[in-house]
Parts: C-alpha cells; sequence; structure tokens
C-alpha cells in the first residue's frame, strides 16, 4: 500500500523476509497500524517510540503515514494519528511528531490542523 500510496515501488523491493518482518514487528518501540476495509488495507502508519536521555520520556515519529487515493479524505489518517496519540500517552510519550516534503499539500494541512508547525531542515547522513 505505501509502495503505491508513494509511487515508488523500488524502496519496497525486495521484499523483507518473514522473519525479519517479525522480528521488526516484535519490538516495543515500533507501532504498526492499518486501516482495513473488506480484505484491502487502504492505509497505514508506521512509528516509532525514542527514548529522550534529557529527561524520562519518549518521543514517537511517524515515519510513513499513507491513505489509498480512493479512501482519502474520510478521516482514515486522522483516526490513524489519533491512535498513534492513544498509543504514546499509555507509553508516556512526550509529543508525536512527523515531517512532511514541500509540495504535499495534503499532508501539511492535515498536520497544520493538528498541531504546531516548526520549520527545520532535514538531512540524510550515509551511515
Amino acid at each position: 500500500m505505501f509502495a503505491k500510496a508513494f509511487d515508488e515501488p523500488d524502496s519496497y523491493r525486495p521484499a523483507p523476509s518473514d522473519e525479519y518482518v517479525t522480528e521488526v514487528l516484535g519490538r516495543q518501540a515500533v507501532v504498526v497500524l492499518a486501516a482495513i476495509a473488506g480484505d484491502a488495507v487502504v492505509g497505514g502508519l508506521v512509528a516509532y517510540e525514542l527514548p529522550k536521555l534529557e529527561q524520562a520520556r519518549s518521543e514517537f515519529y511517524i515515519y510513513d503515514l499513507a491513505v489509498a487515493q480512493s479512501w482519502r479524505r474520510r478521516g482514515i489518517a486522522t483516526a490513524l494519528i489519533a491512535e498513534t496519540r492513544t498509543i504514546a500517552r499509555a507509553a508516556g510519550g512526550w509529543a508525536v511528531f512527523v515531517q512532511a516534503d514541500y509540495g504535499d499539500d495534503p499532508a501539511i494541512a492535515l498536520y497544520t490542523k493538528l498541531g504546531a508547525r516548526e520549520d527545520v531542515m532535514h538531512f540524510d547522513i550515509a551511515p
């Protein structure tokens, strides 16, 4: 669903092994949510809990959030974020944060509706 929603099929190939997926999904710090209609996944969210050191608290980073084109504007993304907020609160989370790319106006509008905007620069640094 993410590959199609983001129009990035090569980013999702080859698929990881079942063992890898099972191991990652078993981590407490990984949040995976799916919106399902019938037999189809129509939305999804992946977030990660990031423990902090300056205080005994965590932040939750929404890394991927997508809704299938034909299911957009029905509150699915908002519901997925609301569930993430519930999970974060239950875990003692201090904040939930997400990034949007310039030009992704629907995402920017959604996140503006739900939270305070901070303009920052993001850098990918190779390991």
